[in-house]
């Protein structure tokens, strides 16, 4: 079951309350190079990104804001600030649509003040962004290693500085290199309070082993109904960071995409190319128009194949050089080989 947190916009997108689990990522080009970050805006909002983060070091980088809106003001832009609570009251004023800050580090208590009452003002909300190898010395002392219970209680110490001045418009995020701990940390804060939720496994290294490790805990976590937002952080081009999370979601049957698919690994009975057929099916996808979300399954024989077939929208169960046609749990018509990927195109965009 879906934990219920209290939602939080950001521009136009609401995340929380149970909704639909928004994709994020975070621009890794240079902070004072606006055209660089402007093309690869344009390159994450084609993939699907939901909101974009980026770094303000510094005054300069401040004008980003305005260059970004200006150009993209229907996409949710949230600034990354740390040390310096003033950069996170010019980019308020500038209009960016989500500040995150460490309020652990953003300088004196005054500071967050300003910060709470700037954002406040403007109805901005704040995300709190703690990483495991980040952590307070009093609680690193207090625990001795950036635990899973470390990590959040220095969430919670956050959210009262925030709390302290009226400030409760908040997104939690806590993560950690530490996959266990991430998961863990996050079931902690989960259980205590109504604040949506970012996931994460930071520093997770380059693709392939970045995926894994994030689909470990950010797909454990949604199996428990826990997360309103995703980032899977990649040594890598920050599309691939989107098109990794949106896989996850498809994975977990909560993709906004129209067609999921399921298919077999295949083994010696397969009697067809089903290796081929699927990456061919992956190609033509975003062709395909069905009228309501679908479930297509592209099985490679007998045993398994109409079972996960007759539970699909639509899908095949393969025999030797054809295959046994399922549409709404019931056998078709047997089609072959080399007329599959079109004869599942035209069915397709008949539902």
């Amino acid at each position: 079951m879906k934990r219920n947190s209290k939602t939080v916009k950001i521009n136009n997108l609401i995340i929380g309350g149970g909704g639909r689990i928004a994709v994020q990522s975070m621009l890794n080009t240079p902070a004072n190079d606006a055209e660089a970050g402007i093309g690869q805006i344009k390159r994450l909002i084609s993939a699907g990104c939901d909101i974009i983060r980026f770094t303000v070091p510094d005054k300069s980088a401040v004008s980003n804001v305005y260059k970004y809106k200006s150009l993209f003001p229907d996409t949710p832009f949230v600034a990354d600030i740390h040390f310096d609570h003033r950069l996170a009251l010019e980019c308020i004023e500038a209009g960016i649509d989500k500040i995150r800050i460490n309020p652990g580090n953003i300088g004196s208590e005054e500071g967050v003040a300003a910060v709470a009452k700037a954002a406040g003002n403007k109805g901005i909300p704040i995300r709190i962004g703690v990483n495991g190898g980040s952590l307070e010395k009093h609680i690193l002392n207090k625990y001795g290693a950036p635990t899973a219970e470390a990590i959040a209680e220095s969430a919670f110490y956050h959210a009262g500085l925030l709390e302290k001045y009226d400030f409760t418009d908040i997104v939690i995020s806590v993560k950690s290199s530490n996959v266990a701990n991430m998961i863990n940390a996050n079931r902690i804060i989960a259980a205590k309070c109504d604040y949506p939720l970012h996931l994460g496994v930071t520093e997770a290294g380059t693709r392939r082993i970045g995926e894994l490790k994030n689909a470990v805990g950010i797909g454990s976590l949604l199996c428990d109904g826990i997360g309103d937002t995703i980032r899977v952080s990649l040594t890598d081009d920050p599309v691939n960071e989107v098109y990794a999370a949106k896989a996850l979601l498809e994975a977990l049957d909560m993709s906004e995409e129209l067609i999921t698919t399921v298919s077999c690994p295949t083994c010696g009975r397969t009697e067809i190319d089903l290796i081929k057929l699927c990456e061919q099916f992956d190609k033509i996808k975003p062709e395909l128009k069905p009228s309501k979300k679908i479930k297509v399954a592209l099985m490679g024989c007998v045993v398994n194949g109409p079972g996960e077939a007759r539970e699909c929208d639509i899908g095949i169960a393969g025999g030797k050089g054809e295959a046994l046609l399922f549409k709404n749990g019931k056998p078709l018509y047997k089609v072959s080989y080399d007329k599959l990927l079109n004869t599942l195109k035209e069915e397709i965009n008949k539902l």
